[in-house]
């Protein structure tokens, strides 16, 4: 916009220049023809009134005179038209100034511009890198938040299974502990009753034989429990016919139930 308002400029001082020399050089023209003019009707009248001498020659003065001054409107002219043509070198060269002035201006301007773009970009790359970035660390620490619940619940879950396992073993261990008990104790009631069986079967067959004395005799045999002397080998302790008695029993019948079976079948065993 500067730049077109001063060449406008120029033009405008430029054609005023040209008008001021075109303008003196019409004078000078017009002036060169009324000299002619005025001399040719000086000698016409020269020759019709030679008694008008003085007047010719006062006309004459005057055209002397009127081509004095249109030399020197002439010497102004130039002189003008000099100072015009400066005029205008002064004005194109200050317009000339003005325009690389103004250019410089608008390149420092689009310099300054692209700068500024390109600080923008930069810090709209960066901006948008560190954004990435952040998404980035969000979505890794989401990651492993989650990998580390699931391995939470998956430690809980073995932990439960293993709880249930132990406590499966344990209720396992107890009820298998708790039968063997039942067994033992089954086993111990039924030896208990078997001994207890056993004590009563020979009682009964004590009672039968001896009344229970140790020293009744009967012929060859002797004692509680009638056994052969020979049997006895030489001693008659109680602590012998117990021990030789129940070695008799259960070396023949197995036990003294199965003795006393045989007894009520026979009358003796």
């Amino acid at each position: 916009m500067m730049f077109k308002h001063n060449f406008k400029k120029v033009l405008s001082a430029t054609a005023f220049a040209v008008a001021l020399v075109v303008a003196p050089a019409a004078n000078v023209s017009a002036a060169t023809n009324d000299a002619s003019s005025t001399q040719q009707s000086a000698t016409a009248t020269s020759q019709d009134q030679q008694a008008s001498q003085d007047q010719a020659a006062s006309q004459s003065s005057a055209a002397n005179q009127s081509s004095a001054t249109a030399a020197s409107a002439s010497s102004s002219t130039s002189t003008s038209s000099a100072t015009s043509t400066s005029t205008v070198k002064k004005t194109t060269k200050k317009a000339k100034k003005t325009t690389k002035k103004s250019k410089k201006k608008t390149s420092k301007k689009k310099a300054v511009k692209k700068v500024a773009k390109k600080t923008t970009k930069k810090r709209a790359t960066k901006k948008a890198a560190e954004a990435a970035a952040k998404k980035a660390a969000a979505v890794k620490k989401a990651a492993a938040k989650k990998a580390a619940a699931a391995k939470k619940a998956a430690a809980k879950k073995a932990a439960a299974k293993a709880a249930a396992k132990k406590k499966a073993a344990a209720k396992k261990k107890a009820a298998a502990k708790k039968k063997a008990a039942a067994k033992k104790k089954a086993a111990a009631k039924k030896k208990a009753a078997k001994k207890s069986a056993e004590k009563a079967a020979k009682y009964w067959i004590a009672m039968r034989e001896s009344s229970g004395y140790y020293t009744a005799r009967n012929g060859s045999c002797y004692g509680r429990y009638q056994l052969l002397i020979s049997y006895l080998g030489g001693d008659l302790s109680k602590k012998n016919q117990e021990r030789t008695a129940d070695r008799y029993v259960y070396g023949r019948y197995g036990s003294w139930v199965n003795a006393k079976r045989f007894w009520l079948a026979h009358n003796w065993y």
